[in-house]
């Protein structure tokens, strides 16, 4: 083989692996490892959390603290390794900002389970049955509430480093930032298919959640708002109003039973899977839209 046939075949294989303007694998590669590493790591957590063998409460805490774990862990080493990129630079900077952004997504969220909540009760689609201090101790109570928000606190981490942190930000460096929202959004409905009472419609409720978040990130370009807005959506949803967060049924401070249309209310899955929340996801993009008015972009 000529001296020029190898040079033409080391360029054919740069072509395909390698980033045509810097030095590291393209886009979809620098994906593999990531996913790859994630599926064996979620493995080993699963099995120690299976030996472990603890009651509900504490086993859901446990097994969402493996998660932190594996995906800090793995999207911590593909970026620094792979992408050769600093961690920081995903969207987890520190700054004067940070707490402020968590709080405004819990808040926006918030405001939007209240409208759908009261929403659904004006129409009669949803019967109130009473509180959970009124059926268990206060113990019970506030335990339960702490472990899901702590549970929730962590998810929020996790499926934001994830999805609107790795993924949406290597696909938009391969393609653009569009396609990166829209695809990573596509992976985070489909990953939620394997949840119970899961449908296509669900997953397309959970894909337009995807772009909402997504939203918030290219609003800021950071995670907290995001991650905010994650933390508050499964907190407000399941715990305060009583929803099924994505098909799970968790502990609620509201006791109630969803009686209305199915196609509107989500059913058993919960109204990411209803048309109820087209217009909540429409308020929260405002109100993104809103608190981040006067935002300079990257900062």
């Amino acid at each position: 083989m000529s001296e020029i046939q190898l040079k033409q075949e080391r360029s054919l294989l740069a072509s395909v692996f390698l980033s045509p303007d810097e030095s590291r694998l393209r886009a979809g590669w620098r994906l593999l490892p990531q996913l790859i590493l994630y599926i064996l790591l979620s493995i080993v957590f699963f099995d120690i959390s299976s030996a472990l063998g603890h009651e509900s409460s504490v086993s859901s805490i446990l097994d969402t603290v493996m998660d932190f774990f594996a995906i800090t862990c793995l999207v911590y080493l593909v970026r620094r390794w792979v992408d050769k990129r600093s961690f920081e630079s995903l969207g987890v900077k520190i700054s004067r900002h940070t707490l402020i952004d968590i709080f405004a997504g819990i808040g926006i969220t918030f405001l939007m389970m209240v409208t759908i909540f009261s929403v659904m009760l004006g129409l009669n689609w949803l019967t109130f049955n009473g509180f959970a201090w009124q059926f268990d101790p206060i113990s019970t109570v506030l335990s339960s509430v702490c472990t899901f928000f702590i549970v929730f606190l962590l998810v929020g981490w996790n499926e934001e480093l994830f999805s609107r942190g790795y993924q949406l930000q290597t696909i938009a460096s391969g393609l653009n930032l569009f396609w990166g929202a829209v695809l990573s959004a596509a992976v985070f409905g489909v990953i939620h298919l394997r949840n119970p009472h899961a449908t296509w419609v669900s997953t397309a409720g959970i894909f337009f959640a995807g772009i909402l978040f997504a939203y918030a990130y290219i609003r800021t370009r950071q995670l907290w708002l995001p991650i905010g807005l994650h933390i508050g959506w499964n907190f407000f949803e399941g715990v305060v109003f009583g929803f099924p967060v994505s098909g799970l049924g968790i502990y609620r401070l509201a006791h109630i039973q969803v009686v209305g249309p199915e196609l509107w209310t989500g059913g058993p899955f919960g109204p990411e899977a209803g048309l109820i929340i087209l217009p909540a996801m429409m308020l929260g993009g405002l109100l993104i839209y809103w608190f981040t008015r006067n935002r300079i972009s990257g900062r």
